[in-house]
């Protein structure tokens, strides 16, 4: 009878043991490898991205952009300051990252002609209304640029309050950022709980834009 008993003990231990990884340690183990090497989480540092994002606003990011799934542009990418553009920034959470909304993939030709002026890239205006904060204008200058290889142009929604590719022209990277700084494309705001809501690349503003081949084969 004592050696039943033992043995139902160990046997009840041994099921608690492998109940207790089934419902707590196995969870536990695939939310922190999702965290790890598929999901990244940010705060928002400044106010380059209104009204889309706001200062203090938390999102997700997906890291298999663009390690495993392509960037696409209007995508919103979180990525490592490339030049020191934080000092102009207003970094008001100390974060090392940026996040601005993609505009140019490699190759593409980015341009505007000033002041009232469409975004054009490769050679075609896009209507950026349904993401540029209400009462701004694509840019209050003129500019032009081709992207270079293993780059993308980013600009901000909030373009009269955003340091974006535009203003870097003259440095390192001359306004670009390398696709291998790049940390993932953010798909939705997760705090505060008021604005939670998922974020879109509008991808219907880029439906028309030629690849740079293309367009530069048409000219």
């Amino acid at each position: 009878m004592q050696s039943d008993n033992k043995a139902s003990k160990k046997s009840s231990t041994a099921s608690s043991v492998r109940d207790f990884f089934v419902w707590c340690a196995i969870p536990v183990a695939i939310i922190v490898l999702l965290r790890i090497f598929v999901f990244g989480m940010y705060v928002i540092p400044s106010k380059s991205m209104e009204n889309t994002i706001m200062p203090g606003d938390r999102v997700i990011t997906t890291k298999l952009s663009p390690r495993m799934v392509s960037l696409k542009r209007g995508d919103v990418v979180v990525f490592k300051d490339p030049s020191n553009w934080l000092a102009n920034e207003g970094n008001t959470y100390k974060s090392d990252f940026l996040i601005k909304r993609l505009i140019g993939l490699p190759g593409d030709t980015v341009e505007c002609d000033g002041a009232g002026q469409p975004i054009k890239i490769n050679g075609v205006a896009i209507d950026e209304t349904s993401y540029i904060k209400p009462g701004d204008q694509p840019s209050s200058f003129a500019f032009k640029v081709t992207v270079s290889a293993d780059h993308v142009f980013v600009m901000g929604d909030n373009r009269s309050n955003s340091a974006d590719s535009r203003y870097h022209l003259n440095d390192s990277e001359h306004g670009q950022v390398p696709i291998s700084d790049i940390s993932g494309v953010a798909f939705a705001r997760y705090w505060p709980l008021n604005r939670l809501g998922t974020l879109s690349n509008h991808s219907d503003v880029f439906a028309n834009v030629p690849d740079p081949s293309s367009s530069s084969s048409s000219d």
